[in-house]
C-alpha cells in the first residue's frame, strides 16, 4: 500500500509537470508573438503567478475534481487502480499532443481518464453525474466538470471578441503612447492569467491526491492536506518553468499575426474566464480558452485575419481527447487491476 501511495503521488505530481509544461506555451505564446517580452522574463513571470494561485485559490476546482467519482468502500487495489489510470491517461495523452506540438487539454484527459476508469471498474452508479441536480438548477458532480469543458472555451471566444471590438472602440489609432500603454499593461495580463491558470489546473492534481489518500484508506474521508498543495504548486511551477516551445509556434505564430494589443485582449479574456470557473469549482482547459479567446480577438478585428484551417486541426485534437482519454484510462485500469490485484 505504501509503495503504490508513493508511486501515485510522484505520477501525479508528474503529471502536475506536464500540465505546467503544456500551459507555459500557452500562457507567454502571444506575448512572445507580438515581440514585447522576452521568453525568460514571461516564463519567470508566469512561474511566480501559478505558484501563488494554488494557494489563493481556494479547493473548489480540487473538490470537484476528487469527488465525482465515488470511491468509498470500495477494494482498495480497485479505487487505487481508478485513481492511477486517470492520471496515465492524463500523462499519456499531453506526452503524445506535445510531442506534436498540438495544444490539449490536461482536464479534459485527467476527467475523461477518471470516468474510463471508474466505468470500467465500478460502474456508472459511482459516477456523480449530476443530472438530477442539474434540473433542480444546480451544478454538481459532472456536470460541473462538463461546464468547464464545454461553456469555457465559448466563454472564451465570446469574451475576446468583446475585448477587441471594445479596443477597436477606445483606440481607433493606436499611437506610439498608447501602444507603450499596452506594453506596459501586458506585464501585468501576463501575471494575472498565470494566477489565474494556478488558481483551476494546480487543484486538478490536489484533488487526485486527495482521492488517492482516501483510495489507500491514509484519510476516512476525502481530504487534501497542506504538503499536497505545496507538492502540486511546486510541480505545476517547474512544469512551467521549463514551457514547451513547439506549442507557443503553434499559439502564438500559427493561428494570425498577433500584435501587442491582440496579446493584451487574449491575456485580459482568458484569465477572466479561467478564473471565474475556479471560484464555482469547473475545471477548465489553459490550453482550449487561451486559444479560442484568441480566436476571438482576431474575429473581433476582422475574421479574415484567423486562419480557421489552423484553429479546425486544433479542435480536431479536442474532439479526439475525451474518447481517447477514456478508452485509455479503462485500458491502463485493467492492466493496473490484474497487477495490483
Amino acid at each position: 500500500m505504501t509503495f503504490i501511495l508513493f508511486f501515485g503521488v510522484a505520477l501525479v505530481l508528474l503529471y502536475d509537470f506536464t500540465n505546467g509544461f503544456h500551459d507555459a506555451a500557452d500562457m507567454i505564446a502571444t506575448a512572445i508573438a507580438s515581440r514585447t517580452m522576452t521568453p525568460a522574463v514571461a516564463i519567470i513571470i508566469v512561474s511566480l503567478f501559478t505558484f501563488l494561485g494554488p494557494f489563493l485559490g481556494g479547493l473548489a476546482v480540487a473538490d470537484t475534481i476528487g469527488q465525482f467519482v465515488v470511491i468509498d468502500h470500495t477494494e482498495m487495489y480497485i479505487a487505487q487502480s481508478v485513481v492511477l489510470s486517470a492520471v496515465l491517461a492524463a500523462i499519456s495523452y499531453n506526452l503524445i499532443t506535445w510531442k506534436f506540438g498540438l495544444p490539449s487539454s490536461s482536464s479534459n484527459s485527467l476527467t475523461s481518464g477518471l470516468v474510463g476508469a471508474a466505468l470500467y471498474a465500478l460502474g456508472s452508479s459511482h459516477v456523480k453525474w449530476g443530472i438530477t441536480a442539474l434540473l433542480d438548477g444546480h451544478i454538481e458532480g459532472f456536470m460541473r466538470v462538463v461546464t468547464g469543458i464545454i461553456f469555457s472555451p465559448l466563454a472564451g471566444f465570446l469574451v475576446g471578441f468583446l475585448i477587441m471590438k471594445l479596443f477597436l472602440l477606445m483606440f481607433k489609432r493606436l499611437s506610439i503612447k498608447s501602444k507603450r500603454l499596452f506594453v506596459i499593461t501586458q506585464y501585468f495580463t501576463v501575471s494575472w492569467l498565470a494566477f489565474s491558470h494556478g488558481t483551476n489546473d494546480g487543484q486538478k492534481g490536489m484533488g487526485i491526491i486527495g482521492m488517492l489518500l482516501l483510495a489507500s484508506q491514509v484519510y476516512p474521508t476525502y481530504t487534501v492536506p497542506d504538503w499536497v498543495i505545496l507538492s502540486c504548486a511546486s510541480a505545476i511551477t517547474l512544469g512551467t518553468m521549463f514551457g514547451g516551445w513547439s506549442i507557443i509556434k503553434t499559439v502564438g505564430f500559427r493561428i494570425y499575426k498577433v500584435k501587442v494589443y491582440h496579446s493584451v485582449a487574449d491575456q485580459i479574456g482568458a484569465a477572466a474566464v479561467i478564473l471565474s470557473s475556479s471560484l464555482i469549482g469547473a475545471p477548465t482547459s489553459t490550453t482550449q480558452v487561451v486559444t479560442t479567446t484568441l480566436m476571438g480577438v482576431g474575429a473581433g478585428e476582422h475574421p479574415k485575419h484567423v486562419r480557421w484551417e489552423v484553429t479546425g486541426d486544433i479542435v480536431k485534437g479536442w474532439l479526439f481527447n475525451i474518447p481517447s482519454s477514456m478508452i485509455m484510462g479503462a485500458i491502463f485500469c485493467y492492466l493496473l487491476i490484474k497487477i495490483l490485484g
